[in-house]
């Protein structure tokens, strides 16, 4: 039986450990038939190991979303592992300790320059690197945190979030006459090592639990990974500029 990504080829971003999301998209992928480049940042050797858990190990290319000659490379580098690609995967986000828990008011531009690069400038940046290498029907997609509504605790984040899913919109908009799809995946509360550093997070998780009709489980990031690979597939010719929740529902209710 044919995967749903026989014969894609996807650069993934964001795989830090086995309990990210982003591995796990990886591992859905290639179970659904696709090759995998996976990019990582600061443990390297880290990633390298994280790499070999997958059904089928993949290469890692190092990348640091705020160094320019990494992005200026990034196409070269994928190069040697594809001959190009159909998909991309942006599942990158960071920002300060000042601009989560503390006081939305008191984080200094310093810091929130910081998070709105890496977690939001991050995603043109690094469609426009690969950009030579994707072809008509591509898929882009990003990981987000519904940022609609204001948080507790995820402050500078949640702007950051606001603003990457506008980017989305008008990265849509840019690349939809190259045929270049350009969506949102908004996920529920997954239990990472990124999400341990929100303030929080905890209490955001509980309530998850308790108020989705659909129920959610923190610990099971599948649901997400399962999302992400229908939008890289072509089951989705026509949609771009989308977010499609993912968060058992959650989204609807106004909390």
């Amino acid at each position: 039986m044919t995967g749903l990504l026989e014969g894609k080829r996807l650069l993934i971003t964001g795989v830090i450990t086995d309990a990210s999301i982003a591995f796990h998209v990886a591992r859905v992928a290639q179970e659904q038939g696709a090759e995998v480049v996976l990019t990582g940042f600061g443990r390297m050797s880290l990633v390298q190991r994280i790499a070999q858990r997958l059904p089928k190990p993949a290469p890692v290319v190092e990348l640091d979303v705020q160094n320019q000659e990494h992005l200026d490379t990034l196409a070269e580098r994928v190069g040697e592992h594809v001959d190009g690609l159909d998909g991309v995967v942006h599942a990158i986000g960071f920002a300060p300790q000042s601009c989560l828990g503390a006081p939305f008011m008191d984080a200094p531009w310093e810091d929130v320059s910081v998070a709105m690069h890496v977690s939001a400038y991050s995603y043109k940046a690094l469609v426009q690197a690969v950009r030579p290498m994707l072809s008509h029907g591509s898929s882009v997609v990003g990981l987000d945190f519904d940022a609609r509504q204001a948080w507790p605790a995820y402050n500078w984040m949640g702007a950051a979030k606001a603003a990457f899913e506008s980017i989305n919109r008008y990265m849509a908009r840019e690349l939809g006459p190259d045929g270049i799809r350009v969506n949102l995946i908004s996920a529920g509360p997954v239990r990472t090592m990124a999400a341990k550093s929100i303030p929080g997070f905890s209490e955001l998780e509980k309530m998850w639990g308790e108020k989705a009709p659909l129920s959610w489980d923190v610990d099971d990031p599948t649901p997400v990974a399962k999302s992400v690979c229908g939008l890289l597939s072509d089951w989705f010719p026509a949609t771009t500029g989308s977010m499609v929740f993912v968060d058992g529902g959650v989204h609807f209710l106004g909390l």
